[in-house]
């Protein structure tokens, strides 16, 4: 675990220095749940958006796309569910004020109640729990730490305990009774990473603290939806919200899209916009913000065929991540269980990564059944229903969702180009080398060139060669330091090839290309540098 957080720590710094995420609103403090992207973090999201519009929308002639507004009539999320139910338990910290959400103080009892812990062989004794008090000085020298402690029924414990073995997030080291996950369950320690977890009914009678050890107030519920208004006056006649999730908007367009795109079931509507959720607390880097953005699908299909069409977009998107790098063994596919399941779902699968801080979902692939159409038909009296001309039957479609985040997606990305190796110098010495090494259609910049020295005629050269190649694909050039110093920035950058005009180029009309991962070099006619990228990166 140690390790998972140092590379998501050097995951986080390169992606401020090179550009590709900042801090919403640094200069000020920043604002807790917001991000910026810089000019190679957005590229390389719009990349991703263009690559996901391509594969879904564009190459299918059973899909269209619309572009909802963010703000929608309020009755939309009263229908939605989203103004009784779109709601978290939210707890604070007597002592420090911390807010957290009441659910994931769950989370810390059930996965992370002791860290430290570094020897998988040898785990701690229970009696060391017992012993220690939190913040002591005797916890302190065990390099133990305490994390929280929660009040749960041991069936809860031990349905906790099973899904988290079943998702390969942990497993057990050592059990001191019988029976681990039985009705008379005794204490067992799970290993996951460098932490120790002790999970057993000696916990039930266990009380709430927060990380600091103060106590937490009372569990109340906390809509996430931002709140704004809409006109000259601000009162309950002029309420409205920041949309929460981009589907609405495609449900309350349905019938508009049927009506003017002649389509017929099975069809779908798919939309990239933003989305904002009031978190009550932001974490994880970029995985869990206030503003974020999605592509989603809704795919309206006979209730008689839904089953079949879950499992050919629940395939489908899996493979689209694996197509676009995420090939590790960090990229899985989970199905829910029935307890797991949204009132309105029939099935849902999560494409889950196992990102440096845990195995979070990517994208989420839902069953909706008829929920929403059956809602926004009670709530607008408008009839939803769709008329199939052929078998001349009337119907409510239902609904598959394949819904991901932009954001999400991003960091996963990120997080599996991410590499370090070692390269030669200038003077042939080793040296260590932090690499990007995306996929070629999501690559910010797919091209540098650079002259080897400001003189000669080589930055002309360059230049032109630059030139030619940014009026059909994303190139760079750079004329600043030592041509090794400029590759390794390249390679930060997550670009593929880097070519370099030399003083042979004036000799034979030769430049010299380098590939990225390979670090390969070799001499292609500078006529021949635009065809030969593309070529290789098959674009």
């Amino acid at each position: 675990m140690a390790n998972e957080q140092d590379r998501m720590e050097r995951i986080v710094a390169l992606a401020k220095r090179r550009g590709f995420i900042f801090p919403g609103s640094e200069i000020y403090g920043g604002l807790n749940g917001f991000w910026d992207y810089g000019p190679l973090g957005v590229e390389l999201k719009r990349n991703i958006k263009d690559a996901w519009w391509h594969d879904c929308v564009t190459t299918r002639d059973d899909m269209v796309g619309v572009d909802a507004a963010i703000i929608m009539n309020p009755k939309v999320w009263e229908a939605s569910g989203h103004v009784t139910g779109f709601t978290d338990p939210m707890v604070d910290c007597k002592a420090c004020k911390t807010r957290y959400r009441a659910d994931s103080v769950a989370h810390f009892e059930l996965y992370e109640i002791w860290s430290g812990w570094t020897d998988p062989k040898n785990p701690p004794a229970m009696g060391l729990f017992n012993s220690l008090q939190p913040g002591s000085a005797e916890a302190r020298e065990t390099g133990l730490r305490f994390i929280a402690f929660l009040d749960v029924t041991d069936a809860e414990l031990q349905a906790a305990v099973r899904r988290m073995l079943e998702s390969k997030r942990a497993r057990v080291v050592h059990v001191v009774e019988e029976g681990m996950l039985a009705e008379d369950s005794g204490y067992i320690c799970v290993q996951d990473g460098n932490r120790a977890y002790w999970l057993g009914p000696g916990l039930v009678d266990a009380t709430y603290r927060c990380l600091c050890g103060g106590g937490l107030t009372e569990a109340r519920q906390f809509n996430l939806m931002f709140k704004t208004h809409v006109g000259a006056l601000e009162d309950s006649s002029s309420l409205a919200y920041l949309r929460p999730e981009t589907a609405q908007g495609i449900f309350v367009n349905y019938k508009n899209v049927l009506d003017t795109s002649r389509l017929k079931v099975p069809f779908g509507i798919a939309q990239i916009g933003k989305a904002f959720r009031n978190e009550i607390n932001p974490r994880n880097y970029t995985f869990r913000s206030r503003e974020f953005e999605q592509m989603e699908i809704e795919f309206f299909c006979h209730p008689g065929e839904a089953d079949k069409w879950y499992a050919t977009w629940r395939q489908a998107r899996f493979d689209w991540y694996v197509g676009l790098g995420l090939k590790s063994d960090r990229l899985r596919l989970r199905d829910h269980e029935k307890d797991e399941l949204a009132h309105y779902a029939n099935a849902c699968a999560d494409i889950e990564y196992a990102f440096p801080f845990g195995v979070a979902e990517l994208e989420g692939v839902a069953n909706r059944t008829d929920f929403d159409l059956k809602q926004h038909q009670e709530f607008s009296g408008r009839d939803m229903t769709y008329y199939d001309d052929e078998t001349k039957e009337r119907f409510l479609p239902y609904v598959i969702e394949p819904s991901g985040g932009v954001d999400r997606a991003l960091l996963a990305f990120l997080c599996e180009a991410y590499d370090e190796d070692e390269a030669p110098d200038e003077k042939g010495k080793a040296q260590k080398r932090t690499v990007l090494r995306f996929h070629p259609r999501l690559a910010p910049i797919k091209v540098a060139v650079f002259p080897l020295v400001k003189k000669d005629g080589m930055p002309e050269k360059a230049r032109a060669i630059y030139e030619e190649c940014r009026r059909h694909l994303a190139a760079f050039y750079d004329e600043k330091g030592a041509v090794g110093r400029r590759y390794r920035r390249q390679d930060e950058a997550g670009t593929p090839f880097c070519v370099t005009v030399d003083g042979q180029t004036f000799e034979d009309g030769t430049v010299t290309i380098r590939d990225r991962d390979t670090m390969k070099q070799e001499r292609i006619q500078s006529e021949s540098v635009l065809g030969y990228v593309r070529e290789h990166l098959h674009l």
